[in-house]
């Protein structure tokens, strides 16, 4: 006689074998409604066709009669539709249908997993639930006592034997504008409806997560191979996805992992769907491309990154150029950038300049109209902050081959990027539980996101669209926030890449605009451009320890750090200020109003660079001073900072003297033998002389007691220094 757990086991084992089997025999239908091959319905048939989910698709291409139902009840029209579907399953017991709305809804699972959650659930019929009374809040009390779950029904999700959902769609008639989930609302709340056919809420989303104010209800639970919703409340996994009413925007966020399209082992698999092989293509084949430029406030590097918007790595007869400046600071910059740009071989070129009075709102919609006119395939933005580290950043997001498709850039040392992943209620800025991933490059990918700004591609089919067609003016939000807004509105997702590194964004926000040279005084706030503009290449080089600076005399270091440009702004900055000294001793600049060694210069608090220079030492010069006077910690503290001015009519040479000071630099600005001759120091202790001293090459010797010196006679023509008294 066989024993008591042999017969257990025996037992279990034919409970899972029936449930198996019953799983495989019964056939599951998913049926939805879409009429049009929105970017959600896109999405929406993806994650069907990853779990391999048998579909029917309802009214595609006919006239949506349904009514406005992002803002209003309505939506019979797709029981209607459902009605006339039903009738060829009605007397079909073994078969499941399951009905979701489409372009808001995707799917975690497949048939297996869906049909052991429905038998799990003891219902012939099983709608999902939600927090929201909607569309009738008066009958909420008429409800079923729910006493842990989501207590409301919700039509955008719903599974149930045909013979039922037959019966349920066909109980009374529904006008296409009537709301369908006020009619199953009804049915519900009849008992004896409710009992008949055994309808159940899926209250604590065991099937069916409906998004619309649960937020707060849902995270996401990441495998090495997939990613699934978790209800954290009710510790479920649902499997289908709702972003039911302004639950959209989280869904979008959701779905950039959900169904298999972004996983921790793999990467971004969705990635590589619909992209386009640039490298098949002829020159000639390329898309034709309106590049506009935007410039819209004053920016600092205006000019490298315009260089870098004519260096693209793209056929120049393929593009279009456009650019609109508001900025009369810039204007003169751009006039002779555009007519570089005229002979180039662009297709056309057109500059709007501030005399236009054409504003930023109108300047971009006039760029979609213009790229339509032009015939253009796809339009490529640009604005000002922008710089285009990477020639192949227009050929790479095309390739992408997205609808709309922005690439992610960064300020840097920032969280301020192109791109943002969530918004609020009102539409504006929120971050998304993964922004940090994203902008860190720690996530790569495409990434669907509510809001891009800066640099993006509007490909034709959603230009020529005239629902689609972006509009840059909403209410009074700045262009981009009312493109962005319009474009959730419609249903077009707009992405961002940061699947490659395309440059960064310059910060505008401490920009000056009343200097001669604004750039030189954004050494803090764009360091990486003003380093590339305004340090040496070599800098870097002589700062290594595996370097052997050059030593003219004892103790006396030479030391590129400058580019040229620097010591030309430098001065052309001096000479405009104009408050040059007039070479005596009495100097009202100073403390006592004496001065012991007195020289024709101006100092950098006249030009308002006091602050700027003192960063500069401490971030180019005392490194320079610790590796070569060594066990020495420097403050690179200077009260005395100035630019010198030798003349042979002037002031021609500077007497022996010690400089009040630990060490002493000396930045050389201009050009020997060709802005001027003579000059230099002799180091007198040593009798060591150093001439022909190099533009933007620092000369670092100490100040006091050992390093006696003078200034050797300029003979010809004016020679500029920088001097700094460092650690006086």
């Amino acid at each position: 006689m066989p024993s008591f757990r042999v017969l257990l086991i025996s037992l279990i084992f034919q409970c899972v074998f029936q449930q198996s089997s019953s799983l495989e025999d019964r056939d599951l239908l998913v049926i939805t409604v879409a009429t049009n091959e929105t970017d959600g319905y896109v999405r929406f048939m993806r994650s069907i066709n990853v779990y391999d989910l048998n579909v029917q698709v309802l009214g595609l291409g006919q006239i949506w009669e349904g009514g406005d139902v992002k803002h209003f009840a309505g939506g019979g029209h797709k029981i209607n539709l459902l009605k006339e579907e039903l009738k060829k399953y009605k007397e079909d017991a073994n078969k499941v249908i399951m009905f979701t709305d489409s372009y808001d809804v995707i799917f975690t699972a497949g048939k297996a997993t869906i049909l052991e959650k429905f038998d799990a659930l003891d219902a012939r019929v099983v709608f999902g639930a939600e927090d929201f009374c909607w569309p009738n809040h008066d009958l909420a009390s008429a409800y079923p006592r729910v006493p842990f779950g989501y207590k409301y029904l919700n039509s955008g999700g719903f599974i149930g034997y045909a013979p039922e959902m037959y019966e349920i769609v066909t109980a009374h008639d529904i006008t296409n504008q009537d709301d369908d989930q006020l009619y199953y609302t009804k049915l519900f709340l009849n008992k004896e409806i409710r009992e008949k056919y055994q309808i159940k809420l899926d209250i604590q989303a065991k099937i069916f997560q409906n998004l619309n104010g649960q937020a707060g209800d849902v995270s996401m639970k990441m495998d090495d191979d997939d990613v699934h919703v978790i209800n954290t409340v009710y510790q479920t996994t649902p499997v289908v996805i709702h972003g039911n009413g302004p639950a959209k925007v989280l869904l979008s966020s959701l779905g950039n992992y959900l169904a298999k399209s972004w996983t921790p082992a793999h990467g971004c698999l969705a990635c590589s769907e619909h992209t386009k092989d640039f490298k098949s293509l002829s020159k000639d084949e390329y898309p034709r491309v309106l590049v506009a430029v935007f410039v819209e406030k004053p920016v600092p590097f205006l000019e490298e990154m315009l260089n870098k918007v004519s260096n693209l790595s793209y056929p120049k007869h393929q593009l279009d150029l456009l650019i609109h400046n508001q900025v009369v600071l810039h204007e003169k910059l751009i006039e002779e950038w555009v007519g570089v740009q005229d002979g180039a071989g662009y297709h056309s070129v057109q500059h709007i300049s501030p005399s236009a009075h054409l504003k930023e709102w109108h300047a971009r919609n006039f760029a979609v109209e213009l790229c339509l006119k032009r015939g253009c395939d796809a339009l490529f933005s640009v604005d000002g902050e922008v710089h285009l580290d990477n020639p192949d950043t227009l050929t790479l997001l095309l390739a992408h081959n997205r609808p709309v498709l922005g690439g992610m850039l960064v300020r840097d040392g920032q969280a301020w990027s192109t791109f943002w992943g969530a918004v609020n209620a009102d539409g504006f800025y929120a971050r998304s539980i993964d922004y940090m991933d994203i902008t860190n490059n720690n996530r790569r990918g495409i990434w669907n996101v509510p809001y891009i700004t800066g640099i993006y591609v509007i490909q034709r089919q959603v230009l020529e669209n005239p629902e689609t067609r972006p509009n840059y003016i909403y209410r009074l939000y700045d262009a981009d926030m009312a493109m962005a807004n319009h474009m959730r509105e419609k249903g077009v997702f707009m992405y961002v890449s940061n699947l490659e590194d395309y440059g960064h964004l310059v910060d505008p926000d401490y920009f000056p605009t009343h200097q001669l040279h604004n750039d030189m005084w954004q050494m803090k706030a764009n360091t990486r451009d003003w380093e590339a503009r305004y340090i040496s290449e070599h800098y870097w080089d002589a700062l290594s320890p595996k370097t052997l600076n050059q030593m003219p005399c004892p103790d006396v270091y030479w030391f590129p750090i400058f580019t040229p440009r620097f010591c030309r702004e430098l001065v052309e900055t001096a000479d405009h200020n104009g408050g040059w000294s007039d070479g005596s001793n009495n100097d009202p600049r100073l403390a006592g109003g004496y001065e012991n060694v007195p020289t024709v210069d101006i100092h950098m608090n006249q030009m308002e660079f006091e602050q700027e220079w003192l960063w500069i030492l401490r971030h180019y010069v005392k490194p320079l001073a610790e590796k070569v006077y060594l066990g020495y910690d420097s403050d690179a503290r200077a009260i005395m900072n100035f630019i010198v001015r030798y003349r042979p009519t002037e002031q021609a040479f500077l007497r022996p003297h010690h400089d009040s000071s630990t060490y002493t630099i000396n930045v050389g600005l201009n050009r020997p033998h060709i802005d001027y001759e003579g000059g230099g120091a002799r180091f007198i202790r040593y009798n060591c002389s150093v001439i022909d001293t190099r533009v933007g090459w620092a000369l670092m010797h100490p100040g006091r007691l050992t390093h006696y010196h003078e200034g050797l006679r300029t003979t010809n023509g004016t020679r500029y220094i920088m001097v700094s008294f460092i650690d006086p």
